[in-house]
């Protein structure tokens, strides 16, 4: 009796290893999700965001730089999403009613841009064309400090612009979770 017991118990253990053998956690997204994954991509959706949906929609976990890898195995082009959260930022803005007023800003406008790769040293890096049209390069380094660059050597922006740059430059900013 007790070798009966002990072969059974061995039997509903084997069909649960034979479960748990089949149902082993995937690595890699099955053709159907990566189709999945490459419309995402070409709506627009960022490498975070399709990691966060790889995880909640297929339950696989990957890291950003899995993603990244994925994302050229299969030859997709990441859409630069980046460059429009400001334009929608100051399409609210009364001065800049559409993105392109934004590029070449009319009856006063600051146009601010947020540059998508930054460079070492800085936390944030962009472009600004100022109601004059001037242009300028500023970065915002580590400890909050903005810095302006380019253009002509001794310009000096209005009061004015400067009060909307840092508006627009906030609002940008906010939106890429700063």
């Amino acid at each position: 009796m007790i070798i009966s017991d002990f072969s059974d118990s061995k039997d509903a253990s084997s069909d649960a290893d034979e479960e748990v053998v089949s149902d082993t956690p995937m690595t890699e997204p099955n053709p159907e999700q990566k189709r999945e994954i490459a419309r995402w991509v070409a709506e627009g959706m960022g490498l975070s965001d399709v990691q966060k949906k790889i995880s909640t929609d297929f339950g696989l976990v990957m890291t950003y730089i899995d993603v990244r890898f994925l994302v050229d195995d299969l030859n997709l082009t990441l859409a630069d999403k980046e460059e429009e959260k400001p334009k929608e930022v100051s399409e609210n803005n009364a001065e800049t009613p559409s993105a392109t007023d934004e590029l070449n800003p009319k009856d006063g406008g600051v146009s601010v841009e947020v540059d998508p790769v930054t460079p070492p040293g800085a936390m944030a890096s962009g472009s600004v064309i100022f109601s004059d049209g001037n242009h300028k390069q500023w970065t915002l380094d580590q400890f909050g400090r903005l810095g302006l660059s380019g253009g002509d050597e001794g310009y000096k922006p209005s009061d004015e612009d400067v009060v909307e740059f840092q508006k627009q430059l906030d609002a940008a900013l906010r939106g890429k979770g700063f």
